[in-house]
């Protein structure tokens, strides 16, 4: 019976230590993941939710959007950036900027060697924090160098090629009889009969060739048949004329060429004259494609260049061709200029204005700086894009663009290679920076740390404009408005003491100064460094 009493007693007191330790280890894992008050007051200070997708909703407590719906996302709180120290480029001499060295040193003045700093990075620094660059859809890319492809994309149009146009004129006055053509489009064979013409000239001069025939004339016979030909009149009605020796009243115009009628600009029965266009042929088994290039493009194009057109009315054909001229002057209506293309054209599939996309390759710019175009903010007057800092830490700057092609742009001035650019979401970024900036500019106030080696030469000009020192000369060398003289340190301008020359202004009296005498002597910035106003014994 004790045993047994014992036995549980055992178990009891094993069950017991076993869930004290439970609850030990529970307490401790519990103070373990415990955030302190003050870490939890700095994360969620003054909080507030704001829409991912319109940042211009924002609320003090969670909840959702009125204009999507989406749940309302906590703004964290920013945490102070660390200020990155600024590497030392070169060290300079305070009093020439010439004088240029690797490490701290002395000038040949004596003067400490300042430090120049790489510049920092200005603008309105934007911190984004991750949730909100990923809804925003933030894509960045890398500032690349390389080479840049004038490729000339624009558009076209298929137009006659006049080199293969025939106007039809007359040679004189008279009256359209009978038109065997009576629209624009006809076609017509070399040879065929066009129009009948009357015309008092012409029945004439017959008149006048079949009595030179009559009379047997060699002399007169060679000029009636000569006046006939210069009137027009072909030679197979003069010799029907010559054999038949009846005048007509009218003659047969005929077309000198295949082709289609272009133009037509008479009727029958009108008056017509020398100077009056009745009709045009043009031959279409050549056509020339004009290409209209922009005015900022028209340097790039040049004759001899590759092309390739395609048109929307045979979907994957391409035409290769190559720019056969270049026109001197640009349309004063839609500032474009004319490139011309030919191209054959069997079984006359190219019509006349029908439209054409043109891909001109104007050849390689190399060594490039470019960006993405969508990476270029244009607002009219400034160029700008967002560099990305990384962290989510973006800031404008102003750029200068070059050429632009195939979907990128060259940026001349304001970026290097390797630095990364927003492509999208930059336009909120930017007008987020732009606000910033504003602010900054109205409550910013002068700092130390804005001041570079430059604030060395302008400490006098902040305290006074007049500084004073004395000396002892050592040479007066009046004729250049110098004296070497050894000086005890200026505190104004921070110059320990050293020798070195000082120029003096003109009328600055020097004549009874002579070696190792005392001085006091006044000081003031000028162009070239400082000058000598007034000096005296002291």
């Amino acid at each position: 019976m004790n045993k047994k009493i014992i036995t549980i007693m055992v178990v009891v007191a094993i069950a017991a230590g076993w869930g004290v330790s439970v609850m030990l280890s529970n307490n401790t894992a519990m103070l373990a993941n415990k955030e302190s008050a003050v870490d939890h007051a700095e994360k969620h200070s003054d909080p507030n939710y704001v829409c991912p997708m319109h940042p211009q909703i924002v609320k003090g407590e969670p909840g959702n959007c009125p204009i999507c719906g989406m749940d309302l996302i906590e703004v964290e709180q920013e945490t102070p950036a660390v200020k990155k120290e600024r590497k030392i480029l070169y060290w300079v001499a305070p009093m020439d900027a010439n004088y240029r060295r690797d490490e701290p040193g002395k000038s040949p003045m004596g003067m400490d060697l300042v430090p120049f700093y790489e510049p920092e990075e200005k603008g309105a620094v934007v911190t984004v924090s991750p949730a909100m660059v990923n809804n925003m859809g933030v894509r960045s890319a890398e500032v690349t160098k390389g080479k840049l492809w004038r490729k000339i994309d624009t558009v076209g149009y298929i137009d006659y090629d006049e080199t293969m146009l025939s106007h039809v004129h007359l040679r004189t006055d008279g009256w359209i009889q009978k038109l065997f053509t009576q629209s624009e489009g006809e076609r017509v064979k070399k040879g065929a009969k066009l129009f009948e013409f009357y015309s008092p000239s012409i029945v004439n001069a017959m008149e006048e060739y079949t009595q030179a025939l009559n009379s047997r004339t060699k002399s007169l016979i060679r000029a009636s048949n000569d006046r006939l030909v210069s009137l027009g009149v072909n030679i197979k009605e003069i010799k029907a004329l010559a054999k038949t020796r009846r005048v007509p009243q009218t003659i047969t115009v005929f077309a000198a060429q295949d082709g289609v009628v272009s133009k037509l600009k008479v009727r029958e029965g009108m008056y017509v004259k020398p100077g009056t266009v009745v009709m045009s042929l043009a031959d279409l088994s050549s056509v020339w494609l004009l290409a209209e290039v922009f005015e900022r493009q028209a340097n790039w194009v040049k004759v001899g260049q590759w092309a390739d057109v395609t048109m929307g009315f045979i979907p994957g054909k391409t035409w290769e061709g190559k720019v056969e001229y270049v026109y001197p002057q640009l349309d004063n209506k839609t500032r474009t200029l004319k490139a011309r293309l030919r191209f054959d054209n069997p079984g006359e599939v190219l019509k006349p204005n029908m439209f054409a996309k043109v891909a001109i390759y104007g050849g390689a710019k190399k060594d490039l700086i470019t960006v993405p175009s969508e990476a270029l903010i244009r607002t009219g007057k400034d160029q700008r894009v967002i560099i990305d800092l990384g962290e989510g830490r973006f800031v404008p700057r102003d750029v200068t663009a070059g050429m632009e092609s195939g979907g990128h742009v060259e940026i001349v001035k304001g970026l290097r290679e390797g630095e990364k650019v927003v492509l999208s979401g930059h336009f909120l970024i930017d007008s987020e920076a732009s606000l910033k900036a504003s602010l900054m500019r109205m409550t910013e106030t002068p700092s130390a740390e804005k001041m570079d080696m430059s604030s060395v030469d302008m400490k006098a000009d902040e305290k006074s404009s007049m500084i004073m020192g004395v000396g002892v000369i050592k040479k007066v060398m009046a004729s250049e408005h110098k004296l070497n003289m050894s000086h005890q340190p200026i505190e104004a301008i921070g110059w320990p003491s050293m020798t070195m020359d000082f120029s003096f202004k003109h009328g600055v009296d020097v004549s009874g100064l002579k070696p190792e005498d005392a001085v006091s002597f006044q000081l003031e910035k000028g162009v070239d460094g400082y000058v000598i106003t007034s000096i005296s014994k002291k």
